[in-house]
């Protein structure tokens, strides 16, 4: 609503959302949770959240800077004109009654849910402090199920008692991401056989591009998961693997679990959806000043 509802146009919309995916994948190397590349990876290799913020965390954030900076340099004068527009549609509806009444069965079921999400309306600020518990909560007691299931139906609790303050749940993608995650650990051992002797042949650098490209092609968690199948890796090709894999993670809709989330979202604002070329071309640009930082500082 901030920014799509204002009709931007087709490579400005594109160099957004593929702008978007990049900060996302390369955001979740901050901490060794928030992202399923280092999730695979983080108990196998003992990686916690000092030697993340202090070997990948700081570099993600500099490069997500640079990239928003040129980005915005780039279009800063497409922003002037949305801005401008947005300012002559409300002179021009400035006198206009916004009255809208709307009677049972007027609008569809779906119609409804996308008009709720979309609302305005304040927060009670309560309601956000217990999102916020919850969400730490869950962070810590991820690996203890006794503690983690009843947070999760304390907090689906909440949510009913405080509908009126609350978007629809959506359940389908974490549960598909979590039996795909799932998945991937009971049967990944499978492909040890031939994922290990090409991981272990390669150096730095070209293990770094090849986890970048192929992270385009499959979920960066899977790449990230197979390097851990790799017995005696190096410390310096365990960086290039999950380097490589959070960079790439924005070139495609299926490089990283959050994607097709955001595509879900932000995909009616795109005619006929979003487009994987034009995608994996926006992305290119913060692809490459994500992977510059993660192989240069």
């Amino acid at each position: 609503n901030q920014f799509y509802k204002y009709k931007p146009s087709s490579g400005f919309a594109y160099a957004t959302i593929g702008l978007l995916f990049v900060n996302i994948s390369v955001g979740g190397t901050l901490t060794h949770f928030a992202a399923p590349p280092v999730l695979m990876v983080a108990a196998p290799w003992n990686w916690d959240m000092s030697f993340m913020a202090s070997n990948f965390g700081w570099k993600a954030a500099l490069g997500i800077l640079i990239s928003n900076l040129i980005y915005f340099i780039i279009f800063r004068s497409q922003f002037a004109k949305m801005g401008k527009q947005d300012e002559e549609e409300a002179s021009t509806n400035f006198h206009t009654p916004e009255v809208q009444t709307l009677k049972p069965g007027q609008i569809s079921h779906e119609e409804f849910e996308a008009r709720w999400s979309e609302r305005e309306v304040p927060i009670p600020w309560w309601v956000t402090l217990v999102h916020i518990f919850f969400l730490a909560w869950t962070v810590y007691t991820a690996h203890y199920p006794a503690l983690f299931i009843p947070g999760l139906l304390f907090f689906l609790g909440f949510l009913s008692l405080t509908a009126t303050h609350q978007n629809k749940m959506e359940l389908k993608g974490p549960i598909m991401v979590g039996f795909f995650l799932g998945g991937l650990i009971i049967h990944g051992g499978l492909q040890a056989w031939w994922i290990a002797p090409v991981l272990g042949s390669l150096a730095e650098l070209p293990l770094m591009l090849t986890a970048t490209v192929l992270t385009a092609v499959n979920d960066n968690a899977a790449i990230t998961y197979l390097a851990t199948l790799v017995p005696n890796m190096a410390e310096a090709s365990k960086y290039a693997v999950v380097a490589g894999a959070v960079t790439g993670g924005g070139l495609t809709v299926i490089a990283n679990a959050p994607n097709p989330a955001g595509q879900s979202i932000l995909g009616r604002f795109f005619e006929n959806g979003v487009n994987p070329l034009k995608l994996l071309i926006a992305a290119l640009v913060p692809t490459i000043i994500m992977g510059l930082c993660f192989m240069i500082l």
